[in-house]
């Protein structure tokens, strides 16, 4: 028994590091495309892919390990930047087909898409590009509205609180806006 713990410490380590690099490549991705640099977060979002399909393949006999909370967290946050990274360049959010998806940790990104939409809303209202700041309006609303055909309870709950949240805020800063011209 000591052994197979052992050997899955020094699995779960594996994990975590490959898992925390993908978390920072799709952090990094996100910040790209908030400054306009979707060819660099395209980058990023290639090597996340690269990552992340290497530790599927490396332990796809151990299915314990895709429960560990670093690789979902990677997974989660690869979701969030792959959807924005959809919208931002084609207008529409969709299905993720580079990498097998758990539905749950789809809708968790999701939920954190309003978030950036809200970000990416005010840089837009900064620079008094009010067409994008109604754009991210409209899409937060989509999401949130077909989220709340789920009947979502703990985390993803939480989760889609913070978006009814951020689109709530969008729709101030739209507003606001409104306001000024």
């Amino acid at each position: 028994m000591q052994k197979s713990f052992i050997a899955y410490a020094l699995i779960r380590r594996d994990v975590i590091k490959d898992s925390g690099d993908a978390l920072h490549h799709a952090k990094r991705a996100i910040f790209s495309m908030h400054r306009g640099e979707m060819w660099e977060a395209e980058v990023k979002l290639k090597e996340i892919e690269k990552n992340l399909k290497k530790l599927l393949t490396k332990y796809k006999n151990n299915t314990q390990i895709l429960q560990e909370g670093s690789l979902r967290e990677a997974f989660e946050e690869y979701v969030e930047a792959t959807l924005l990274y959809q919208y931002l360049t084609t207008g529409k959010i969709g299905e993720i087909k580079n990498l097998p998806i758990p539905d749950e940790v789809y809708l968790a990104g999701l939920c954190d898409v309003p978030g950036e939409l809200l970000r990416y809303a005010i840089s837009s209202a900064t620079k008094k590009d009010i067409e994008t700041v109604a754009k991210c309006a409209e899409a937060s609303a989509e999401i949130v509205g077909a989220l709340i055909e789920f009947e979502l309870t703990k985390y993803l709950r939480h989760k889609f609180d913070q978006a009814k949240d951020a689109m709530r805020k969008i729709e101030y800063v739209v507003y606001e806006v409104s306001l000024r011209h």
